[in-house]
């Protein structure tokens, strides 16, 4: 990271359960090492660091940090078969990637791997900490340009018609403010925005999210943003 290290004191702390847990992963030493200083000066508790695909998976099972840092481009294993094993066996992990590649089909493969979020490595060391903190809370966080790509991407996957699909079960019942919520979620708006356009605490945001993932069994925000744009929530 090349510009002067900025503090965020107090805004790694995730609703007060303690400084958020995160892995770097990545094949270049100096960038790896530069990015985990940046991270724990900003609040951040580094549990781990990785530079291939294997090790990434062992430490991260061992140390189960709550957000992963991750490069794509790793040796021994690519960055998104880490990302499809570790989200796989612990839906509640979050990965944000951290790539010199802005290539649709490279973010596409992300975030259908079980990424929430992808960041170019241009990005600065401000954007970084702040990326990794929404992360943390469940925000989808994108390089600018990249969201609207994934959310069309979703908008021609959910026009496609399923082959075979069974006739799907009754929907869950949702309350009128979690369809609310989710309305907003589809619209790719944050939990802080989300918050402030209803007038309730980012924290009563947050529950109604997990309260409609447990009702919808999803996993992940992503997840939650494909499920309302299937259902043409994002145009409401």
């Amino acid at each position: 990271m090349n510009e002067q290290h900025q503090q965020h004191d107090g805004e790694a702390a995730l609703d007060g359960a303690g400084a958020v847990k995160v892995m770097v992963v990545d094949d270049h030493p100096m960038w790896r090492d530069a990015v985990a200083r940046d991270l724990a000066e900003a609040g951040f508790d580094v549990v781990a660091t990785a530079g291939d695909g294997e090790q990434a998976v062992r430490r991260a099972q061992a140390v189960t940090p709550d957000v992963l840092v991750l490069d794509l481009n790793l040796p021994l294993k690519p960055g998104v078969q880490v990302c499809k094993e570790l989200v796989g066996a612990n839906p509640a992990l979050r990965v944000l990637v951290l790539s010199a590649s802005g290539e649709h089909a490279d973010v596409l493969e992300a975030v259908k791997s079980g990424a929430t979020g992808y960041l170019l490595k241009s990005a600065s060391t401000a954007e970084l900490t702040d990326a990794v903190r929404r992360t943390a809370v469940g925000d989808t966080v994108f390089t600018p340009g990249l969201a609207g790509l994934v959310l069309g991407e979703y908008r021609r996957l959910a026009s496609d018609p399923v082959p075979g699909a069974p006739d799907e079960p009754k929907a869950p019942q949702l309350t009128d403010r979690e369809t609310e919520v989710l309305r907003l979620v589809a619209k790719g708006l944050s939990y802080k925005q989300i918050a402030e356009r209803l007038v309730i605490s980012h924290r009563t945001v947050q529950n109604h999210v997990q309260n409609t993932l447990g009702k919808l069994q999803l996993h992940n925000r992503v997840e939650l943003v494909r499920y309302a744009i299937e259902r043409g929530l994002d145009d409401a």
